[in-house]
């Protein structure tokens, strides 16, 4: 454990500037344990004060560095690695939108494995079929061909004449 006031003014300047400019609840702890590390605390009362564990004390305490706000960070804040760019959903929207028969299937209608087929040939990019129909869900687009959906409508104003 490093002596107290073994930051200099510079590093500390630094470790509250990134303390106040930070919404990160983890980063802003991490700081923390920089800070009172400098004030002379031990790991277990930083633990204690900030409600964390032990280990996590241990592990922040060696692994930032006061001069690399980089450092702060882990692999979490830039979230999961997506496969479905901006471009594959645009492109699965934009398919979506037109029947198989233009893309030289015999089928009528699209099902979530077969966009996932068709755009495993044109991007290279597979997908479960679960994804797809998650975005879909998200972009508000459904799987009804637009034969299946004229059908639809033609049995709803049937419906509605006979009421």
């Amino acid at each position: 454990m490093p002596a107290p006031n073994h930051l200099s003014q510079k590093q500390r300047q630094n470790l509250l500037k990134i303390f106040r400019e930070s919404e990160s609840p983890l980063i802003r702890n991490r700081v923390m344990i920089l800070l009172l590390m400098n004030d002379g605390k031990t790991y277990e009362e930083i633990s204690d004060f900030l409600q964390i564990s032990y280990p996590t004390v241990a592990y922040w305490a060696m692994q930032a560095d006061p001069d690399q706000p980089e450092s702060f960070t882990d692999g979490r804040s830039k979230g999961n690695y997506r496969k479905a760019t901006e471009q594959y959903i645009n492109l699965l929207l934009k398919i979506v939108d037109n029947k198989p028969s233009k893309y030289g299937y015999q089928f009528g209608s699209w099902t979530a494995e077969k966009l996932v087929n068709h755009l495993e040939k044109e991007t290279g990019i597979k997908l479960s079929s679960s994804q797809v129909r998650r975005i879909l869900k998200q972009k508000k687009a459904d799987l009804l061909s637009e034969q299946n959906k004229a059908k639809n409508s033609d049995k709803n104003q049937k419906e509605k004449k006979m009421t």
